[in-house]
């Protein structure tokens, strides 16, 4: 009796922490957003608050230190007007994918092993070391990176690089011009020495590579977001240059059409889809027959931003539902 009141608890709290696992990593995935909206930002300390407190109660000693490290350093957000970036949100979700990791542990056939989780907490250790620190500078008011240098002539030349780049989307699409304009983006890189400009601009390569980027599709879409992400760099606020989910998906497409085929391949699975329910900015959608469908990319981040996108909330509780019971 008493084992069976046990295993009740144990689902319970499994249950509650997939829940909360859900906030926070959707929280991290988009955190500069998550910033700007202290309920959100209150969500994920309550979240991690969550996690810890039951993981006490049922004595795991290591998933009450990792969810404890995350509250810890959630907390400094909540109380600080600090300015996240890319790296601090890599390590961010570092920490979190050891916290997810060891809730997994509880599903295991074999059992939760207290020697494979403290394995994972040691490993993550100098994450959470390295994630402090990097708040440390932040609150400092330092730099954890090397300071960003623009040329002073930016502006100027990035609107002639946009005009080169129309003049070559008009004159329709050709092998030519697709090389011409990922040649512009090359060489635009040399305008600062920011990494998040440096990424808008490999995003773009990525996405204009694609041949299926019809520049219907891709003409407006990167005019604009150059021209954002311009105005950014030369306001010294280029930490806050993020290439759209739109452009992402389209650039992340090409990266997996570019991939070369193994020696000896293995016949790779269908794309996997999922149907849309008239989602209010969805993802490029495709019809096959009389359903609208959209593509999904392999990398499972990129996949889950897609997801976000594509389905309103009971629908991605009931596709998690359904995605656990599949891989149990």
């Amino acid at each position: 009796m008493q084992a069976t009141k046990q295993q009740q608890i144990m689902g319970f709290f499994i249950e509650e922490a997939r829940e909360h696992l859900d906030t926070i990593e959707q929280g991290l995935l988009d955190l500069q957003a998550t910033m700007a909206d202290s309920e959100r930002l209150n969500e994920l300390f309550r979240a991690a608050h969550s996690v810890k407190g039951g993981a006490a109660m049922l004595g795991f000693d290591s998933i009450h230190q990792v969810a404890h490290h995350l509250e810890d350093h959630f907390k400094t957000l909540k109380d600080n007007a600090i300015q996240p970036d890319r790296p601090l949100e890599d390590l961010f979700l570092k920490g979190f994918d050891t916290l997810k990791d060891l809730v997994e542990l509880l599903q295991s056939p074999y059992g939760f092993q207290p020697a494979q989780a403290e394995q994972l907490v040691q490993t993550a250790q100098p994450v959470f070391q390295e994630l402090e620190t990097y708040l440390e500078n932040l609150l400092k008011g330092g730099t954890a990176a090397p300071a960003v240098k623009t040329m002073p002539n930016a502006a100027a030349i990035l609107m002639a690089a946009l005009k080169k780049m129309l003049l070559l989307f008009k004159q329709g699409d050709s092998a030519a011009g697709r090389q011409q304009l990922g040649a512009l983006c090359g060489k635009l890189k040399q305008l600062s020495t920011s990494p998040e400009w440096h990424e808008l601009l490999d995003t773009t390569q990525g996405a204009i590579a694609r041949s299926a980027n019809s520049y219907q599709t891709l003409a407006p879409l990167i005019i604009k977001e150059m021209k954002q992400a311009g105005a950014l760099l030369t306001t010294n606020r280029s930490t806050e240059i993020i290439p759209s989910r739109e452009l992402q998906t389209l650039a992340q497409r090409a990266s997996v059409a570019s991939q070369p085929a193994a020696p000896k391949p293995v016949a790779p699975p269908p794309p996997v889809v999922a149907p849309v329910s008239a989602p209010s900015q969805p993802p490029e959608v495709v019809m096959v027959g009389n359903r609208a469908q959209v593509m999904v990319p392999l990398e499972p981040r990129a996949a889950a931003r897609v997801l976000l996108d594509a389905f309103n909330k009971a629908q991605l509780i009931e596709l998690a539902e359904f995605l656990m019971k599949a891989i149990q």
